[in-house]
């Protein structure tokens, strides 16, 4: 044996031998825990309270490796016994009883727990009475009986917890509007017998009362005057918005903590009022804002690759920050992705590069607080990008690699309303310049300018940005181009999108996401649908040329479906209406096509013929379950679907592409790494535009289509196998 091999295999077997743990002697290891006989309360509420809880699995299936062994004492499980019956009595189940903990071995030294328990009848809510509200007036007095009702509704089963939080969410509908020294207690009344309870909650408004003094700490912590590089107090004051003398509100309060938190320039704040016992004289509540400010100043470097059926890049990542440009917290920020595509190599042609594309990315970004009024911000976003057109799979060498000059001007506004809003209204002009990295330029193409206002909203009832467990999210973009915004492109694009994230138990999330785009587009593309694929058409010169036009148009415009964040079975642009594109695939649109891109041709491929041309309409349905393992490390299984077609507002159920796998998630400072795998179930659905010759098109012969008959297409595959690989940071939704 080698030498370098048996230092390996000492190496391995030494690694191994802590790695392994053992039983204690005389003691019993926990293989699973379970709680039997619950019908209304999910069992594994009730199994993350116990203390008797199961060994821990390495990688989420192996005992004993790495970790300890969770080991059985029985005066633990009978104290779990009294844990249920008090987690049960305060979920509203006042007769539950813990009956067993049946502890079954499976083999030596290994044991199973079952916790039997008998739920009981449920206890439900029958009245809530609110007494002291007579110095109210007439709408305060409503709004205070409409908490206490929502807090507590009658017929729903009691539950502790809420009845705890009752106080406070009355209290708080009168805080909210002026309130601001009012008392709340409550007092629960439950019938054990008949299994009903009754409350009576008891207010005392006192005064209304005013905002006073603000004071502001944490700008100057060393107390040495201040300093350039320090958040100037003046901006603070402006983004909190609260004017002494006005009526108090705990909700003014909570928008300025979410205003000082937008400003980016703050890890923590805190808002606390003064309210002593009794009441100043003049009503007037002061307020301390505490500030710990971050670096108003940084700077950040990076780079990545990308490696698909579509190319691979490689790129680098330089950005700096200034949350304070020119005083006033104005935040500026400059990005640059400098890149190169290896071409031609790809997943499946892996072959030395002869042509490399260089590509960048710019954008800076100018960020003006307090524009028009305090809570709005205003901004600017400038971009300048040079890039290549790669939507072929597999293109002939000959054909040419067209790439574009972007110039792009973002400016807007955007404001966030009650902690969950979130809207963007910007009005958007963008140049795209074609030109080649390879071949000629094809004379059809031209300078295309886009002009478009945009409106995002997004609401978001989440309980987390970034790994989300629960809540709802929805959100909507709005787009209006040409007529009197400019540009050579008319049309109307909106989307819309709902998440949805439902807890199946404290380390599984059932989650979902649902969009639907719709392109109204006028000036061009009018007939995509027949203009893709028609009957005996004919077509001149000038129509070709208005066609490749469209196919341009419908790049910046249109929708595209696949990839790691929508249908991760199929890649990038993979779920599109095909066509021939004569500006990018010359060879195919001319002679050659006979030979091998009709579909009664020998040796016909869809896939080697056609490519995504963007669609019209847009419909995508994606179910993930989300499984919480040990530590960073989760995994998670889905199954995606969509279409895009090439009409308008045409929703093509019968076109699902679906597409099902698994991935895995190691979680980091900055979000999740994601790895997902998809398998493609349903083939893709296509719908090609082919003319059988540009070359007769040319000298000015009728351009026969052909017939609107969908035929399945191959998208891209890896290593022949029908399957897509997303690599990314964050989950897919």
């Amino acid at each position: 044996m080698p030498t370098a091999t048996r230092l390996l295999t000492a190496a391995a077997i030494a690694l191994s031998l802590p790695a392994c743990v053992k039983v204690p002697e005389g003691r019993s290891a926990i293989d699973t825990v379970t709680v039997s006989n619950l019908h209304t309360i999910s069992a594994s509420d009730v199994e993350e309270r116990l203390a008797t809880a199961p060994s821990p699995r390495f990688l989420g299936g192996f005992h004993g490796v790495i970790y300890d062994y969770s080991v059985l004492d029985e005066a633990t499980l009978q104290r779990d016994l009294a844990r249920v019956e008090r987690y049960l009595r305060g979920q509203g189940f006042l007769d539950a009883k813990g009956r067993a903990g049946r502890v079954v071995e499976t083999f030596p030294g290994h044991v199973r727990v079952e916790i039997l328990v008998d739920e009981g009848p449920p206890t439900l809510n029958r009245t809530v009475s609110v007494v002291g509200l007579e110095s109210l007036a007439p709408e305060d007095r409503l709004r205070v009986v409409d908490a206490a009702t929502g807090a507590l509704p009658k017929g729903v089963r009691f539950n502790e917890r809420a009845f705890k939080t009752a106080d406070n969410t009355v209290r708080r509908a009168l805080t909210d509007h002026g309130y601001a020294f009012a008392k709340v207690t409550s007092e629960g009344q439950l019938d054990q017998a008949n299994h009903i309870a009754d409350y009576i909650i008891t207010v005392s408004p006192g005064p209304l009362a005013t905002f006073g003094a603000v004071t502001i700490l944490g700008l100057d912590p060393d107390g040495a005057g201040p300093r350039p590089q320090e958040v100037p107090e003046e901006a603070v004051r402006r983004a909190l918005h609260l004017r002494q003398g006005a009526t108090y509100s705990t909700k003014s309060l909570d928008s300025a903590t979410q205003a000082l938190l937008d400003l980016q320039v703050f890890s923590a704040v805190e808002l606390t009022p003064a309210l002593p016992d009794p009441p100043p004289a003049d009503h007037a509540v002061p307020v301390t804002v505490r500030l710990e400010p971050t670096r108003l100043r940084q700077l950040r470097f990076g780079g990545g690759t990308e490696f698909d059926v579509f190319k691979t890049e490689l790129h680098v990542l330089a950005g700096w920050e200034n949350h304070n440009f020119l005083g006033g917290l104005r935040d500026f920020s400059v990005d640059v992705r400098p890149g190169v595509v290896l071409y031609p190599t790809r997943v499946d042609n892996l072959t030395k590069p002869t042509n490399p594309l260089l590509e960048e990315r710019f954008r800076m970004q100018l960020r003006q607080p307090g524009f028009l009024e305090a809570r709005t911000t205003g901004f600017v976003r400038p971009e300048f990008n040079v890039f290549p057109l790669l939507v072929a799979p597999d293109p002939p060498a000959a054909d040419p690699v067209v790439g574009y000059i972007e110039g792009k001007v973002t400016t807007g506004v955007d404001r966030t309303f009650w902690k969950h809003l979130y809207v963007s209204l910007g009005y958007t002009v963008q140049v795209e310049d074609p030109f080649v990295y390879v071949g000629a330029l094809d004379q059809a193409l031209s300078i295309l300018v886009l002009g478009y206002p945009q409106l995002v909203t997004n609401l978001d009832f989440r309980d987390s940005a970034v790994r989300p467990h629960s809540g709802i999210y929805l959100g909507n973009s709005l787009q209006i181009a040409g007529g009197v915004f400019g540009g050579n492109a008319s049309d109307v694009r909106v989307q819309p999108e709902v998440r949805t994230y439902v807890p199946l138990g404290k380390h599984v999330t059932f989650a979902t996401r649902a969009s639907v785009g719709l392109l109204f587009n006028s000036t061009y593309a009018s007939s995509w649908g027949s203009e893709l694929a028609t009957s005996d058409q004919k077509q001149t010169t000038a129509q070709l040329a208005q066609l490749q036009g469209d196919i341009e148009r419908m790049y910046f415009r249109g929708f595209f479906s696949g990839g790691p964040n929508t249908n991760r079975g199929f890649p990038l642009f993979g779920v599109s209406p095909y066509g021939v594109v004569p500006f990018l695939n010359p060879a195919t649109a001319g002679e050659q096509l006979v030979k091998g891109c009709v579909p009664s041709s020998p040796g016909y491929d869809a896939s080697q013929c056609f490519i995504p041309v963007g669609g019209a309409t847009l419909w995508e349905l994606s179910n993930e379950v989300r499984f919480q393992v040990t530590g960073p490390f989760s995994l998670a299984t889905f199954c995606d679907m969509g279409d895009v077609s090439p009409s308008r507002a045409d929703i093509r159920l019968s076109h699902m592409h679906l597409s099902c796998g698994g991935g895995a998630r190691y979680d980091t400072p900055v979000g999740p790494i994601r790895f997902d795998l998809g398998y493609r179930v349903q083939p893709l659905q296509v719908l090609p535009f082919r003319s059988e010759s540009a070359a007769a098109a040319a000298n000015g012969s009728p351009v026969r289509g052909v017939s609107p008959t969908p035929v399945n297409g191959t998208p891209p595959t890896i290593f022949g196998a029908p399957i897509a690989l997303s690599i990314g940071i964050g989950e897919a939704f």
